[in-house]
């Protein structure tokens, strides 16, 4: 057993501490976020060939003025209005291939597909923070103030770019969905919570929750390395662990989930030993709007036979 027992699982509701003024801080910030002028620019991609869809290279002005891409593709003959669905990426990746959105867009969907701030993908990393950089997105601002924290900003975008993709005049605002893997589940949940329209969430194995459970499981390796990194280069003696997890709880898919109103689809395999199932749970088990869990016991951080095929429905159904 890589975790807790599953009937365990199902009640744990997390370690990570939450800052006192959790609430107030993601309420400043996207008030901010709501002031900007985001001047969306959509340029055609013209390198894939496909009767039935539209690409379009999409930049839009986020927090701290970084400059933001998304792969934007609609169909041609859909009717109006129609279906949305935001893509989310794992870490360090990229927005992938364009084909890869085109089941959806057949479907009758306008597609958008983010590149997070400074990773694979076109979108800039703007921010100058104090303090290291090195090894990893959850660390960087750590040192500096919470508002620099550079997961802030690119949960943040994915609130923007669903509002966005929402406001287009071809598309339904009441049927705007989302999904990922990994990251991708991290962002997925976080989009959900700050943009309470949306409709319908499907995270996968979501990375960013319960940070200190995932330290007290030793499993500070992989995505969740730089965790590591950062106590052994600044804090070998964690005078400080109790302060820096606080501000990560700022950063922490579980103390978010409460704001999410979307129908919910997730799935988790308990052999995870890249974001342990508890650490999941935590997030999952205090959202309040519908939601269902799909269980994996037998496989860890990697394809969840059947379940894109679930999505798939699921997202046909809003």
């Amino acid at each position: 057993m890589l975790d807790m027992p599953l009937k365990k699982l199902k009640s744990y509701k997390g370690i990570n501490p939450k800052p006192k003024d959790f609430d107030r801080y993601w309420d400043k910030a996207l008030k901010e976020m709501r002031a900007l002028d985001p001047k969306v620019t959509l340029t055609p991609h013209k390198t894939l060939k496909v009767p039935y869809a539209e690409c379009f290279d999409m930049y839009w002005t986020g927090v701290g003025g970084a400059r933001i891409h998304a792969k934007l593709l609609r169909p041609k003959a859909a009717p109006k209005p129609h279906p949305a669905l935001c893509m989310f990426h794992g870490y360090s990746g990229s927005a992938g291939d364009w084909s890869h959105k085109l089941a959806y867009v057949a479907a009758g969907f306008t597609v958008a597909a983010m590149d997070c701030r400074g990773q694979g993908g076109s979108s800039e990393d703007a921010g100058l923070v104090k303090g290291t950089t090195l090894r990893g997105h959850i660390i960087r601002g750590l040192d500096d103030h919470p508002d620099q924290l550079l997961f802030r900003q690119i949960f943040l975008d994915t609130a923007q770019m669903a509002r966005l993709v929402m406001e287009m005049p071809e598309v339904d605002p009441k049927r705007v969905g989302a999904l990922g893997a990994s990251q991708g589940g991290g962002l997925t949940l976080a989009c959900a919570a700050l943009e309470p329209g949306l409709n319908r969430a499907a995270p996968v194995f979501p990375f960013l929750c319960d940070y200190q459970r995932v330290w007290e499981m030793d499993m500070a390796k992989n995505a969740y390395e730089e965790l590591k990194y950062y106590f052994r280069s600044f804090d070998a003696n964690h005078l400080r662990e109790k302060e820096v997890f606080t501000t990560l709880g700022y950063i922490d898919n579980q103390h978010l989930a409460s704001r999410i109103k979307a129908q919910i689809l997730m799935a988790t395999g308990l052999m995870d030993d890249i974001c342990p199932p508890s650490s999941q749970f935590a997030a999952y088990n205090k959202i309040r709007s519908k939601k269902e869990m799909v269980i994996y016991p037998d496989f860890g951080h990697e394809g969840l036979p059947g379940f894109d095929d679930r999505v798939f429905n699921f997202m046909m159904e809003m």
